[in-house]
């Protein structure tokens, strides 16, 4: 966490504004992944209050579950009643009591909920006696619609966690679960036995797999369990080194366990598998794959009863091996069960699956592969001995998981994958229906996971590639980057796709935050770079340009911004398609109470005017960081400058660099981005307008922004946006009256062939009219550029005599294109002699 420079937060705090926040923290949303710790930071909460230690501004705490309320879904009730129902204690509490109380909800584990929370096509609701769904309660209440001054607080899984609109959340906190110190802090404190702790630190560490999971507090536990069993008993073999060999044990040990509560006598070993046991475990398998298919974690009695399983054999199951499924009485009394983890879920799902396959049970693989001619094939393979029997099926299962957009099948692939080793197979016994494969099988595996093309899917699902080849044993790929990180030359390495893959999470996972992340710089395809986006979550500046980027990959961009803590502080998307559709995405990032961006730069990028309206809406909803924005390059009109605007006139907006070069833009923008600035003037230090058809009408609406007193703008560039000498007027007004500020200035040409907005009309009147502001005592301007405006002998007369009497600032001269001859530029060469002039660098010819 120090590493991180992370800002750690008390769970009794979440509720206590930070210092330089205005508004109340109302709604807080916790997230985790599954077993870190969210439901116990909810329970110490709630037991310091009722204890009096802390926030006792709370009148009533009402501790409501997603795996409750899940139970009473289809009915309706109002909010008193719902209170009353789930807490029989509060009976008596009347509607004006709740009015006048300071009440905190607690929703937990938003993950487990069947309910459809709807928080656009809601029904409005003020009263706390009114009548409706249990879906509709809950969209009100977090919105302040029911009870506004209520306090809400919300727990989920990373993946359910956007089903919130963050136009609701005020404080987004993260349970990020054990740094690496802690890790071994909790082997060493549920082991007395020193050298047994140190042994199992010593083999987690081995394994990069093993040290990165037991940041989860639940799988120490798995991993303790197993490592003791087997360092503790007469059990020979090598330890496990990959998640599916440890959750294989995990399985066999918790089985034993069982099996030892209720015969007494010899201890039998761990592979020896009844019958009986096998029959439940598979009818386990089969509650856990088919509903992890729903994303549902948690059951009820009828999803018990089709899976074959009977609830008492269930009960009785679940009450001597708690450890993998557990049986718990919510309200009314009804039980709900669940696998004590949803990795143990996914690993019961694999197993399954493996099993289904092994034994040809056609149905379900129809079902989760949904194509029949694929099964067809798998079938004819399975009668031929084919041995790209496994290939197919495990390579079609691969490609469902990398199209899920939340990665709900990620660790059951990888499971799938592990099982493939006959070392898994043997361990397992006849739980999976077949004994051994060959090594040339699990070659093809490989060789194929290393091929997989992941053109269009998301660069997190393509990282799963590389964790399944862990899992096969495979570490290759892991060696050769750690080869290319200790390499002095690696531009000169050609990275394949699944090294990228692996590169973007080493990178992704070290504890040292990369300076700098430029896709240019790898020598790779472009999908190769693609892959290695998800890198940009652990670093400061990243360069993503010219990688044909897609909605997908925005989505990962975003939720690095999202992450606590961001460490980006500059983004550049240049060259990159990316669309309205795209930014949308993106701006769920920027709005992100976390995001720490400085600079933005969305040049080239296929962008319209209702980009504008998604920008400035997330922007000003967190304004403060952003510094520099570059829309260059893109069609935004009048209409998304006005857009901007809003974000500009912002009282919290701190940007300091505008860019909207060849936006389409005419004199209406300028009287936009007058108006927003004069509204706020004190930022902007630089504006960037070239190549748009301003006109002279369009300068003279910015010059009243220019003379506004609080105009602090030190750049203006106004190249090749069809002005005359008129403008030159207006320009050297506006300045003269507030001429301490502008340091450079741009009237040029660049492109002579643009006939519609060139700048050549300035002629020589335009350069007399700029001559009244550089004879100013208060000009401070540094830098003048006028290149291809038209200019002839006498503009250079009207230069050197200004610059005579007002010598002191100037440092550079551009007046390129002129087609000014030696005699004409005499006197400002003899001027840039003089010991007064500061003129350094003066530039003229063709």
């Amino acid at each position: 966490m120090e590493a991180l420079h992370d800002a750690p937060i008390r769970c009794q705090d979440i509720f206590k504004a930070l210092p330089d926040q205005q508004r109340p923290i109302r709604v807080v949303l916790t997230n985790g992944v599954a077993g870190v710790g969210k439901t116990f930071s909810v329970q110490k909460f709630t037991l310091d209050w009722a204890e009096g230690l802390e926030n006792q501004h709370v009148s009533v705490v009402v501790l409501l579950s997603f795996r409750e309320l899940n139970l009473i879904r289809d009915e309706q009730y109002s909010l008193l009643e719902l209170l009353h129902v789930f807490h029989p204690t509060l009976q008596k509490v009347t509607a004006e009591k709740l009015a006048v109380s300071q009440l905190l909800f607690i929703f937990d584990s938003l993950d487990e909920s069947r309910l459809s929370l709807d928080f656009t096509n809601r029904k409005l609701l003020s009263d706390v006696t009114q009548k409706s769904s249990v879906s509709q309660l809950l969209t009100n209440l977090i919105q302040g619609n029911l009870l506004p001054s209520a306090l809400v607080w919300i727990t989920s899984r990373p993946a359910a966690a956007n089903q919130i609109p963050p136009t609701c959340v005020d404080r987004l906190t993260e349970v990020r679960g054990f740094t690496d110190a802690q890790k071994e802090e909790y082997f060493r404190r549920r082991f007395s036995d020193e050298e047994l702790s140190s042994r199992i630190i010593s083999h987690m560490k081995t394994s990069r797999s093993l040290h990165i999971m037991c940041s989860i507090p639940v799988f120490c536990w798995i991993t303790a369990t197993v490592l003791e069993h087997m360092l503790t008993t007469e059990q020979r073999g090598e330890l496990p080194k990959t998640l599916t060999d440890m959750y294989s044990h995990f399985l066999l040990v918790q089985t034993k366990r069982k099996k030892n509560k209720y015969h007494e006598g010899h201890e039998t070993s761990p592979q020896e598998l009844t019958e009986a046991d096998r029959e439940v475990l598979l009818k386990l398998g089969r509650l856990a794959f088919e509903h992890l298919e729903k994303g549902n974690i948690m059951f009820y009695q009828e999803d018990l009863e089709q899976c074959g399983l009977d609830v008492t054999e269930a009960s009785v199951y679940s009450g001597v091996c708690t450890e993998i499924f557990k049986r718990e009485c919510v309200i009314f009394q009804k039980p709900v069960y669940c696998f004590v983890h949803l990795s143990i879920q996914e690993f019961l799902a694999a197993v399954y699956m493996f099993h289904c396959f092994t034994k040809r049970k056609t149905n379900m693989l129809k079902n989760f592969l949904k194509s029949k001619s694929l099964i067809k094939k798998i079938s004819t393979l399975f009668d031929n001995r084919d041995l790209r029997l496994h290939e197919v099926f495990l390579s079609r299962v691969m490609k469902k998981s990398l199209q899920s957009k939340n990665g709900h099948l990620d660790l059951f692939v990888r499971f799938l994958h592990g099982l493939c080793l006959e070392s898994n197979q043997r361990l397992l016994g006849g739980l999976l229906g077949q004994k051994e494969n060959s090594p040339e099988i699990v070659q093809r595996v490989i060789k194929n996971l290393k091929k997989i093309n992941s053109d269009k899917i998301s660069p997190d699902r393509s990282i799963n590639i590389f964790h399944c080849l862990i899992e096969m044993n495979d570490l290759s790929v892991h060696q050769e980057i750690q080869e290319f990180l200790k390499s002095e030359n690696r531009s000169e390495k050609k990275l394949s796709e699944i090294q990228c893959s692996a590169l973007a999470f080493m990178l992704q996972m070290s504890e040292e935050v990369l300076d700098e992340l430029d896709l240019q710089k790898y020598n790779t395809s472009e999908q190769g770079r693609q892959r290695l986006i998800p890198a940009v979550r652990n670093c400061r500046k990243a360069r993503l340009t010219r990688c044909g980027h897609s909605e997908t990959h925005c989505e990962v961009v975003a939720s690095a911004l999202k992450s606590n803590p961001s460490h980006l502080t500059e983004l550049d998307m240049s060259g990159n398609n990316l669309h309205d559709s795209a930014v949308t995405l993106l701006c769920a990032g920027l709005e992100s109470p976390n995001c720490r961006l400085e600079t933005l730069r969305l040049r080239s990028c296929g962008l319209s005017e209702i980009s504008c309206d998604y920008l400035a809406a997330a922007l000003k909803s967190n304004p403060s960081h952003l510094r520099k924005l570059d829309l260059t390059d893109n069609n935004l009109q009048d209409s998304g400058v006005k857009q901007l605007c809003v974000l500009l006139e912002s009282p919290g907006c701190g940007l300091e660099t505008l860019r909207l070069s060849y936006c389409g833009l005419s004199e209406i923008s300028c009287d936009y981005l007058a108006a927003a600035l004069k509204s706020n003037p004190s930022h902007l230090r630089k504006l960037d307008l070239r190549r748009n058809n301003l006109q002279d009408s369009g300068v003279k609406q910015l010059c009243g922004f220019l003379e506004s007193p609080g105009c602090a703008l030190e750049t203006l560039r106004l190249i090749e946006c069809g002005l005359s000498e008129t403008s030159c007027d207006y320009l050297s007004a506006a300045l003269k009256s507030n001429p301490s500020h502008v340091r450079e200035l741009d009237l040029s040409n660049d492109t002579w062939f643009l006939i519609e907005n060139n700048n050549n009309r300035l002629q020589d009147s335009g350069v007399k009219q700029l001559c009244v502001f550089l004879e100013s005592p208060g000009c401070g301007l540094e830098t003048l550029s006028l290149r291809s405006c038209g200019l002839s002998k006498i503009s250079c007369d009207y230069l050197t005599a200004a610059l005579k009497s007002n010598p002191s600032h100037l440092r550079e001269l551009d007046l390129k294109g002129n087609n000014l001859r030696d005699p004409d530029m005499k006197k400002l060469f003899d001027l840039q002699q003089s010991p007064d002039c500061t003129l350094e660098t003066l530039r003229w010819g063709s």
